[in-house]
């Protein structure tokens, strides 16, 4: 019997995300198989740094939906190569998995999913009755993939994306009770915190995946290499702010220092993605990721309501965050591993 968490990156970018999610899952001392699914837009040498953080990785072909009337409704044309990840469903070497979204991090081990059927998932935040399709458990059977495929063919997606067909191809799930729903901490997306802050603060350490839903992923802020600021130009939360500093966190220490040692490998400037017989566009870009210095953590131009009571939670909501002292990357971590602890105890 062999579990696996699966991914898939479509692009350079989704597989620094994947990467990342690889590092935390790591991290969290997961006993299941580690998969990436790639397309061919995923270049050579990305692809290279993908398969150090993966036990398989699997190329696929790009399933567009077509639909770009109802793409247009959800403002995000790229969503239509999310179809690719009915793939996932062809994965039969393993009895069981687990999907996780790129732009996904776990902060706990998660590998109590696996207790679930298919499909288990944790309801969307912006229509509750449907479930969100970036982190789900399925079985993998060919069966399954085919009548997916012919059900797109024949009724396509409400939204025009993954998450609409998949809701439709199971719609039993709003149904289904508790034994099918992951709880709401264990699909978490960030741009949500804002809009219930009491329970933010009740359970937001119980948190075990982050889900960076949204145009802005954490790979696309910009990062000033002179002074090593990460600016945002948006508003967000202190929780927020929180699961970013470790996204960036198991970047830095995880995912960069392996490209690093591939540009050297290869003879590659790291400054310039230069080589003496060959230069690449991805080559250039990974020169750049090879460079990001992130001391300072967010910046953030925080304007909003009073600050609530307590002297260290004020400093988060005016954006002074200190990474030298309470806040830096191994105080999170050790909050973080006290958790994966008391889990293992209880």
């Amino acid at each position: 019997m062999t579990e696996a968490f699966v991914t898939l990156a479509t692009n350079n970018e989704y597989a620094v995300g994947a990467m990342v999610l690889a590092a935390s899952l790591r991290n969290t001392k997961t006993t299941k198989k580690l998969v990436c699914m790639v397309t061919n837009t995923v270049e050579s040498p990305m692809l290279e740094q993908v398969k150090e953080f993966f036990d398989e990785v699997v190329r696929v072909d790009v399933l567009d939906s077509r639909d770009e009337v109802n793409l247009k409704l959800l403002n995000r044309p790229e969503l239509g190569v999310t179809f690719t990840k009915l793939h996932c469903w062809r994965l039969t070497q393993y009895t069981k998995c687990v999907f996780m979204d790129a732009d996904t991090m776990v902060t706990q081990n998660v590998d109590d999913m696996f207790e679930g059927e298919e499909i288990t998932a944790a309801p969307d935040p912006g229509w509750p009755d449907c479930f969100n399709s970036g982190v789900f458990v399925f079985t993998p059977s060919l069966d399954t993939y085919r009548a997916l495929l012919d059900f797109a063919l024949e009724e396509g997606s409400f939204d025009g994306g993954d998450q609409g067909l998949l809701n439709a191809f199971f719609p039993h799930w709003r149904i289904q009770g508790a034994k099918y729903r992951l709880p709401y901490t264990d699909n978490c997306c960030t741009h949500c915190f804002y809009t219930y802050v009491p329970a933010l603060k009740k359970f937001g350490w119980n948190v075990r995946v982050i889900h960076f839903i949204g145009q802005n992923k954490p790979w696309n802020y910009i990062n000033n290499i002179q002074n090593g600021d990460l600016y945002i130009g948006e508003y967000m939360d202190p929780q927020s702010l929180r699961f970013l500093n470790l996204w960036w966190h198991y970047f830095l220490t995880e995912v960069q220092p392996k490209i690093k040692s591939f540009l050297e490998k290869s003879e590659i400037d790291t400054k310039t993605g230069e080589k003496y017989e060959k230069e690449s566009e991805v080559i250039g870009k990974m020169a750049k990721l090879a460079q990001i210095k992130v001391k300072h953590g967010p910046v953030v131009d925080m304007v909003r309501d009073p600050s609530p009571p307590g002297k260290s939670m004020a400093k988060w909501e005016r954006g002074e965050i200190d990474y030298k002292g309470s806040e830096r990357f191994e105080k999170i971590r050790e909050k973080l591993d006290k958790s994966i602890e008391n889990k293992k105890h209880k």
